[in-house]
C-alpha cells in the first residue's frame, strides 16, 4: 500500500518520529520544570531539544532520499520553517496551561494537544520545503 501511496507511508514515519519528539520534549520540559524554569521557558528549551531530534530522525528516516542540502542549512531550515507549526504547538499548550487547573498540574496534557496541533503543518511544511525532493 506504501508503494501505491508514498506520501503514507512519510507522514506514518514522521508520526513515528514524533512521538519520540513528544517523548523528548516532555522528558526536557518536567526536568526544566524541576530546575525552576517554569511551564513557558521551560517547554521553549523542550521544543527546541525535540525539534533537534525530530530534525535529526527525518532526515535519516522518514525523507531519506531527500537529505541532500548540508545538514546545518537544513537543520535551519527545518527549525525556522516549522515555526509555524511551533506556533500552532505552542499556543495550543500556553492556552490549555493557563486556562485548565488540569494542565497546568500535568503539563504532558498540553505537551500532547500542541503536538498534534502542530503534525499536520510540520509535516507538510518539512516535505514541501525542507525535505523536497530533489
Amino acid at each position: 500500500m506504501f508503494d501505491r501511496f508514498p506520501i503514507l507511508g512519510q507522514f506514518l514515519r514522521f508520526g513515528v518520529v514524533g512521538t519520540a519528539g513528544f517523548l523528548i520534549d516532555t522528558a526536557v520540559l518536567y526536568a526544566m520544570l524541576w530546575l525552576g524554569a517554569g511551564p513557558y521557558g521551560g517547554r521553549i528549551a523542550s521544543y527546541l531539544a525535540a525539534a533537534t531530534l525530530t530534525f535529526a530522525l527525518n532526515r535519516a528516516w522518514t525523507f531519506r532520499g531527500a537529505a541532500s542540502a548540508p545538514v546545518a542549512r537544513q537543520w535551519g531550515a527545518f527549525v525556522s520553517l516549522n515555526l509555524v507549526g511551533f506556533a500552532a504547538n505552542y499556543g495550543t499548550y500556553a492556552a490549555l496551561v493557563a486556562g485548565s487547573q488540569t494542565v497546568a498540574d500535568h503539563p504532558v496534557l498540553g505537551v500532547a494537544a500542541g503536538s498534534l496541533a502542530g503534525m499536520f503543518i510540520n509535516f507538510a511544511v518539512s516535505r514541501r520545503f525542507v525535505f523536497r525532493a530533489a
